[in-house]
């Protein structure tokens, strides 16, 4: 495989993220263009974005990310609406107050983090990884890493939330580590 690959999105920070975790370059797609996100699931999406990259970039590899978290108590909400939950305006905060507020009275805080990554080659042959995060929810968010609600997830097994742990502690366990591990034998040059 020759030249890097390439992102379906505009944003440079998750295409670095991206490449950390595969272990090669990783660019966003030039002038990306992105399509309407309204799938059902996390694959739908990821999909969405992949075939819309492989579009917009023939002839390169083309990786989509669609990730978010899902609450036991919430039966499985934000789900796909992660990045949109709570209503329109709302930041990372905003977003993460919401939450909290709406599990405020549950007994069960259960949670997880999941990606899904959809490759496709230059071929267009396609691929799919995907990776799981569980743990549980936080009473109030803590921790100044990471982003979204890293905040308030605190992994299985971990007494701190996924914004206290250090970004390589992250990655070792991460759900888009996981999901991108899984790729990387497909992406090998």
């Amino acid at each position: 495989m020759s030249g890097p690959v390439r992102l379906a999105t505009g944003n440079p920070g998750k295409a670095a993220e991206l490449a950390r975790l595969l272990g090669r370059p990783v660019e966003p797609v030039p002038g990306w263009d992105a399509p309407e996100e309204d799938g059902a699931t996390f694959l739908d999406n990821a999909r969405i974005k992949a075939r819309a990259g492989a579009a917009q970039c023939p002839g390169a590899w083309i990786v989509a990310d669609d990730s978010g978290l899902e609450v036991d108590a919430l039966d499985g909400a934000p789900g796909v609406l992660s990045a949109r939950y709570g209503g329109e305006g709302l930041d990372d905060a905003g977003r993460v107050a919401a939450l909290l507020d709406a599990v405020r009275d549950a007994d069960d805080r259960s949670a997880r983090f999941v990606c899904v990554l959809v490759a496709i080659s230059p071929d267009g042959a396609e691929h799919v990884a995907e990776g799981r995060l569980e743990g549980t929810l936080a009473d109030a968010p803590r921790g100044a890493n990471g982003f979204g609600y890293d905040p308030v997830l605190v992994p299985a097994g971990e007494t701190r939330t996924c914004a206290e742990l250090a970004p390589a502690e992250k990655d070792a366990i991460s759900h888009r580590g996981a999901a991108a591990r899984a790729l990387r034998a497909v992406l090998a040059p």
